[in-house]
């Protein structure tokens, strides 16, 4: 689950450094970890980013201020904001809607936004940890959280027999369809339990020590 977060005052913020009292600002997509731009901020777009949460710059060609998107309503959806050490950068993690750059690709320096398909693991974990909070109605999570551990248990050894059998058998599209489901299950009983997909990671990563 993400979570907005603003300077609590553009007090600390240094907005002298540079000539014309602007901030650096990059942009970082909060899924793929992608820059996909730099922009600057006066403080008044700053405090506009911070209320409206959609990215707004300072255009200094325009001499006013701009908010990403605002013509092709490719916005920047704000999930974060954070000031470097010496209080004169801003990064801000986003959720874009649409490619970053007007020249259409994914970037502006011309890559696709697309990140490891390793980071899903971490999106499918915050997906369950807010299912484990909101508890919607008529969600297959929400029905595992309602039954216990006893249940969440079950599937996973259900699962993990399912992908030894489909390995066996030596059907690849099986096997990878059923360690999918196993490692979901998994990651519901870790949320269950408190702990995340990263726990497991940072436990295989002591142990290759």
């Amino acid at each position: 689950m993400t979570i907005f977060i603003a300077q609590e005052s553009t007090m600390e913020l240094n907005f002298k450094k540079l000539t014309g009292d602007l901030l650096p600002a990059i942009i970082q997509d909060d899924t793929t970890g992608k820059v996909l731009m730099l922009g600057f901020m006066n403080e008044e777009a700053y405090q506009k980013t911070a209320s409206s949460k959609l990215v707004t710059f300072y255009s200094r060609t325009k001499n006013r201020l701009w908010t990403k998107g605002e013509e092709s309503g490719n916005f920047f959806n704000v999930v974060s904001i954070q000031a470097d050490c010496d209080q004169d950068t801003l990064l801000i993690k986003v959720n874009p809607v649409g490619p970053a750059c007007h020249n259409g690709t994914g970037t502006c320096w011309g890559e696709d936004n697309v990140g490891e398909d390793i980071l899903f693991l971490k999106h499918l974990q915050d997906f369950i940890d807010k299912r484990k909070v909101d508890m919607p109605k008529g969600s297959y999570t929400t029905s595992l959280f309602e039954d216990g551990i006893s249940r969440m248990a079950q599937k996973v050894g259900e699962e993990a027999v399912e992908t030894v059998i489909e390995a066996m058998a030596n059907n690849d599209e099986r096997l990878l369809y059923e360690a999918s489901d196993l490692v979901y299950h998994l990651i519901v009983l870790l949320s269950h339990k408190g702990y995340r997909i990263e726990d497991l990671a940072r436990e295989l990563k002591k142990r290759h020590k």
